[in-house]
């Protein structure tokens, strides 16, 4: 009888606490969400797939939804609507970052482009990225790089086809994406080809995605900062030292070459130039975490993609096939591709639009946050709240995407939606003033890279799986992985 009293009991608490949540959220005038329970709020309805369980949530709750994730009020976007109403129309109000704990290391959201407030120091690094980097002219002058990197690529995919080894499709371009940028930046490549040190590098880099994307205690509840109770920050402390201590040697290197009037015009002699020039707008420190940046953010969402976009076409082979007919007949079969013959393979644009559309490199974007309560839509999102888009959401949006879960590249033939953050149908790279930087680069670096790999060799999957049998399964971080890497066989065409 105690037993059964006690039940009554913390039921009754239970929808008691609810129902004050309930007119707590109505008088605050809270998006509509889900009734979080005492102390974990709604940490209970995340899983390990964050981003399903919220497009799930959202269809019943809608395109803006509130919910208590530990102490911590998050505002969910899951509609194009709702994302150009935050991302484009009150983008300054929603330009803040949440920073997530495991930022800390290092005080790496100190100098950071990706976390800094947007202000000055925001506004300078940002110049000197889109001026320096990733501007038409610079990455015109680098394409003879990015042309080599890729042919290296085949090259080392034409030895397994010698052999008949399956390609790791998403390690292999990972090398690629590692040593195209490390030449643009310090005009040397950073892995060998055919070392196991790109594996390692990788490793690394992953281990960093996964660390900041995992769900932190500390992220739901500030008041452990001092404990970091899961270790994520310890962990994240040991990767950035290895990484930074990297491009400190070889900045050490640069400074001594520049010393003896030697140097090589590439990124990193103008960011110190720049740096001797205007140390006000960039300084060492500033340097080595933009490497940093560039490093993780370029090479991991660039070679998932490309991963992601070879898994379609092989559990896809009619639209493999399709993509190989075009460039054989436009290019010519076996021929190198250059970037300037991208504008005339349609097809292969629809290709990679869509492989962004159903599988955008970073499902939430950069998480947001408002400084300062702000009105949306008729609701109030109260100051501090973390903002999230789930752009893995708005890619699959019933309602504005027939059949949205096929791969169906064809969608975008008589379409003018584009993926540079003018349109919210597809956003896989943000948009408003957050929008990424590196952008321009992967819209140049994809499509080459796999209309390389299909105009070179036909493919296959490894042990005669067949096509509908690919598992096509996610693993979550702030990338968006194959949870099982792509194993392919390349044969000659």
């Amino acid at each position: 009888m105690d037993y059964l009293t006690l039940v009554l009991g913390l039921l009754f608490a239970l929808t008691f606490y609810q129902g004050l949540s309930y007119l707590s959220r109505k008088s605050k005038k809270l998006p509509p969400g889900p009734a979080p329970l005492p102390f974990i709020g709604n940490l209970h309805l995340l899983g390990d797939q964050p981003h399903k369980s919220l497009a799930k949530l959202s269809k019943k709750h809608g395109p803006l939804m509130s919910l208590k994730l530990g102490h911590i009020t998050t505002v969910v976007i899951s509609s194009s609507g709702m994302a150009k109403e935050v991302l484009q129309k009150q983008d300054l109000a929603f330009s803040s970052r949440s920073v997530p704990d495991a930022l800390h290391a290092h005080n790496q959201f100190q100098f950071s482009v990706v976390w800094l407030p947007v202000a000055s120091r925001w506004r300078s690094l940002r110049k000197i990225l889109n001026s320096n980097i990733f501007s038409g002219n610079r990455l015109d002058a680098n394409q003879h790089l990015r042309c080599r990197k890729v042919q290296e690529l085949i090259a080392y995919c034409r030895k397994n086809c010698q052999t008949g080894e399956a390609v790791d499709v998403g390690r292999a371009a990972f090398r690629t994406s590692l040593n195209l940028l490390s030449n643009t930046i310090f005009s040397k490549d950073l892995t060998d080809p055919y070392s196991d040190s790109a594996k390692e590098f990788k490793d690394l880099v992953w281990n960093i995605m996964v660390e900041a994307g995992k769900p932190n205690l500390v992220d739901f509840f500030p008041v452990l900062e001092k404990v970091d109770p899961q270790g994520i920050r310890k962990r994240m402390t040991v990767h950035f030292g290895k990484v930074l201590k990297l491009f400190n040697g070889l900045i050490n290197e640069r400074l001594e070459q520049k010393r003896l009037q030697s140097g090589n015009n590439d990124v990193l002699d103008v960011l110190l130039t720049t740096s001797e020039e205007s140390p006000e707008e960039i300084d060492r420190t500033h340097i080595e975490r933009m490497c940093l940046d560039l490093f993780v953010a370029g090479t991991d969402t660039t070679s998932s993609t490309l991963e992601w976009a070879m898994a379609e076409m092989l559990k896809n082979p009619d639209k493999m096939q399709k993509t190989q007919a075009e460039i054989a007949e436009v290019i010519g079969k076996g021929k190198a591709i250059e970037e300037a013959d991208v504008a005339r393979l349609p097809y292969l644009r629809c290709v990679v639009k869509e492989t962004l559309r159903i599988h955008p490199p970073v499902p939430f974007l950069i998480p947001r946050k408002v400084d300062q309560d702000v009105e949306v839509c008729g609701y109030k999102v109260p100051k501090g709240s973390q903002v999230l888009v789930n752009a893995w959401a708005i890619g699959r949006d019933g309602t504005v995407w027939e059949d949205p879960l096929a791969f169906k590249p064809e969608r975008f033939f008589e379409s003018e939606i584009d993926i540079r953050g003018r349109d919210f149908e597809v956003i896989p790279f943000g948009a408003g003033r957050r929008i990424c930087p590196g952008l321009p680069l992967a819209a140049r670096m994809v499509p080459v890279m796999l209309g390389s790999l299909l105009n070179s060799f036909n493919w296959k999957l490894e042990g005669g799986i067949a096509p509908k049998d690919l598992d096509m399964d996610e693993k979550f971080g702030i990338t968006l992985q194959k949870a099982h890497p792509l194993r392919a066989v390349p044969s000659p065409l």
